[in-house]
């Protein structure tokens, strides 16, 4: 085993050497502009493309023509976001999300609301699970659309999406996914979830950086959204610019893999996961699972040690990749946006660390990082008031009795 040990599979994955070895060919000699239809080089890239979007339709049970190629997840929520936003807004100017979404979701409502649009941020349970009464309470006559994400990417609560889908299609009300963190690890099927708009990208199903896919349902009903990018008109006039065609190509063969893989593997990590947590609570107390306990991602552990912080505890054991939240908001001091809305407790935002086990993930390294994270829990409890003042008073309780 080599060190660092990396446990943060959330904020993205190694790309896997399969994927890589469909990539080259991409790069050098199949180097065609797939918009360049005068020539062969222009028509083998084209067709490597079609072939892609045909592979990830078929893993969404969805048609090729739904599938749209952007830059990733971040760029497929603000498509889907400001694109019906803007297409819909003589039938309404009210879209409802959750207050845990993805900052590009979040940010995306923001800058609607700068615009006039009116959002609504359900709250959730201590669990991360939304009331679905609360959001059937929630839509309006103006609602054109809601926004709720298949699983958390910081506490792996996983949403009843089909209900949800189901709802919202009851009420004439589009309905979009971020399915970020859930391709790969459990069934995505847009029809079973009554899905109208998906977004995902590569590089968390072990695929390239900078490729991502916005799923638009073209019937029953037919989602129409504007487009926020122009120029070329490609992608059926939705997003233009030059098509990545290595990054497609690899998002396609990451998708196929992680699909066919998904139930052994998930079924793997999930073993590996409760062994972890199982070892740190009965080696350590005031251990706190964050997150739904079963409703969950396979391979999300988000865990607050408390009487610990959280970047002590990282910055005391380098030789093990873990965060305390989205990669996207590392450089924000603030607890995460996502336990705040949880409502727990001070202390717990405080030492709360995410644990995220991946495809390359070993036994060995799950009882490496074992022994790391309890070895440091309790040098860095020997030097906390809190911990100390906790024991002092159980002791003088248990003498009192």
């Amino acid at each position: 085993m080599t060190t660092p040990v990396y446990m943060d599979y959330h904020a993205t994955t190694p790309v896997d050497p399969r994927i890589v070895d469909a990539m080259l060919p991409y790069f050098m000699e199949k180097f065609g502009n797939p918009a360049s239809r005068q020539h062969q080089f222009g028509w083998i890239a084209e067709e490597a493309v079609e072939s892609a979007r045909a592979k990830i339709a078929r893993t969404l049970q969805a048609e090729a023509r739904e599938i749209i190629f952007t830059s990733g997840a971040t760029e497929s929520n603000n498509l889907a976001l400001k694109g019906i936003a803007e297409a819909w807004k003589q039938k309404g100017m009210h879209i409802i999300t959750v207050q845990t979404e993805h900052k590009s979701v979040l940010d995306s409502c923001k800058k609607l609301e700068k615009l006039g649009f009116q959002i609504t941020y359900l709250p959730v349970d201590e669990f991360g699970i939304i009331d679905l009464r609360r959001l059937e309470e929630a839509v309006t006559p103006k609602t054109i659309l809601v926004s709720i994400m298949v699983a958390n990417n910081e506490i792996g609560t996983v949403q009843d999406i089909a209900e949800i889908g189901r709802l919202c299609r009851e009420r004439g009300v589009f309905f979009h996914t971020d399915a970020t963190q859930a391709i790969g690890k459990i069934p995505i099927y847009v029809d079973d979830l009554n899905v109208d708009l998906l977004s995902f990208s590569g590089h968390k199903v072990y695929g390239p950086k900078g490729i991502g896919v916005l799923y638009v349902r073209s019937t029953n009903p037919r989602v129409k959204i504007s487009s926020q990018m122009d120029g070329g008109g490609h992608e059926r006039g939705i997003r233009s610019g030059t098509l990545n065609v290595p990054g497609i190509v690899g998002l396609a063969t990451a998708v196929e893999i992680a699909v066919q893989s998904m139930h052994e593997e998930s079924a793997r990590l999930s073993v590996l996961r409760d062994r972890m947590l199982n070892e740190f609570r009965s080696q350590l107390d005031e251990v706190y699972l964050n997150g739904h306990q079963t409703q969950r991602l396979p391979n999300n552990l988000n865990i607050s040690f408390l009487h610990v912080e959280d970047n002590a505890l990282m910055m005391s054991m380098k030789d093990v990749a873990v965060s305390t939240g989205s990669a996207c908001t590392t450089a924000n001091p603030e607890p995460s946006h996502v336990l705040k809305a949880l409502r727990l407790p001070q202390e717990r935002l405080q030492s709360a660390i995410r644990f995220g086990l991946g495809r390359f993930t070993t036994d060995e390294e799950v009882d490496y990082v074992i022994d790391r994270v309890v070895e440091n829990v309790k040098k860095l409890r020997q030097l906390s008031p809190s911990y100390h003042a906790l024991h002092e008073q159980t002791i003088s309780h248990s003498f009192s009795k």
